[in-house]
């Protein structure tokens, strides 16, 4: 049951990163895109893939 709160939990972060993604991409081919902002996001993004995998180590430690 828990696995399954974890796995709806990703596909909602997954797909709002994708909305995310889908956004400033239409925002950077209507005003030229922003660097400093583009930089962020993948910071960010980055940020958020590293502490995803940190939990789902987590998880698997705790599952095995």
């Amino acid at each position: 049951m828990s696995g399954d709160r974890i796995a709806r939990a990703t596909a909602r972060i997954e797909a709002a990163a994708k909305r995310i993604e889908a956004a400033a991409q239409r925002s950077s081919g209507d005003s030229g895109g922003d660097a400093e902002l583009t930089a962020r996001y993948q910071a960010l993004r980055g940020e958020a893939g590293a502490a995803l995998a940190e939990l789902d180590a987590l998880i698997g430690s705790l599952e095995g």
